[in-house]
């Protein structure tokens, strides 16, 4: 399948950019709103056109380097209003898994942001006697961190993600992301993680489509990568909207052999 420079491709009821029907869209941010430090053209026309519309938007990812406070600030920096309740982060995907496994002690490789939402659930992040590692997207990522997580992993202390994500686009390209470090960790002590949270689960996001007492048809993702934001949304039976404003090309979508509801160069096609 070669996809054309205005492809729109469908599934089951006719979909088309306006995103008739369509009554909440969950956002993907890195990529599709912004990249690095610059929103992408058209992003804040596109939010006010949810708006006026009266389609509800949250904005979801799984970078985890960043805590929800520090999410809002830089969203509103940017010009974008939001709260708390509008950001949906792979660590609430993980700290739910985490509290279903009644885990209280970890050594994380993690953020200073992430491991205060951590703490904040009542989870330790640098306990000597961890009954978990657990692997964030890390900017602040040290030897010391690598280090210890290898040494409890080679001692059998078990492995969470909080997502899979290979790379974190950048305007400069791809940088390594929590994937890259499962890669490293892999190598070192020979283990995978028992559980990754974060997109693709589908979990992310229905239980905010089942809180505004929607169907998921009802309610559209917007993403730039095709084995997270697109496979959750394709799982979730939710409209799948990819933008090329980010990681996965036309080329990446015909040989991946999926399908996927409308394919957009940016946000700024949606909703006209």
């Amino acid at each position: 399948m070669v996809l054309g420079e205005d492809a729109v491709v469908l599934i089951g009821d006719k979909m088309d950019k306006g995103l008739s029907g369509v009554k909440a869209v969950f956002l993907d941010l890195d990529g599709t709103i912004y990249l690095g430090g610059n929103l992408i053209p058209g992003a804040l026309e596109f939010l006010s056109r949810c708006q006026e519309q009266g389609i509800r938007r949250y904005f979801l990812s799984n970078n985890s380097s960043k805590s929800v406070e520090q999410y809002v600030a830089k969203l509103s920096a940017m010009g974008i209003p939001c709260n708390q309740d509008d950001v949906l982060l792979s660590t609430h995907d993980l700290l739910s898994w985490l509290k279903q496994e009644n885990i209280t002690r970890t050594w994380a490789i993690a953020t200073t942001g992430m491991c205060q939402m951590m703490a904040d659930a009542g989870i330790s992040t640098d306990d000597e006697n961890p009954q978990f590692v657990v692997l964030g997207y890390d900017t602040e990522i040290n030897y010391e961190k690598i280090s210890t997580a290898s040494i409890h992993m080679h001692r059998g202390v078990p492995l969470v993600a909080s997502h899979p994500d290979m790379v974190c686009p950048s305007p400069d390209g791809g940088l390594p992301d929590v994937g890259a470090y499962l890669a490293m960790l892999k190598v070192t002590t020979g283990h995978d993680p028992v559980h990754i949270t974060g997109k693709p689960n589908p979990g992310m996001i229905m239980h905010k489509i089942e809180e505004l007492g929607l169907l998921p048809s009802e309610c559209a993702m917007v993403g730039d990568r095709l084995y997270t934001d697109m496979e959750m949304a394709i799982q979730a039976d939710c409209v799948s909207v990819l933008v090329l404003s980010g990681e996965a090309t036309r080329s990446d979508l015909s040989e991946s052999g999926k399908t996927v509801s409308v394919v957009v160069e940016s946000v700024d096609e949606l909703l006209r």
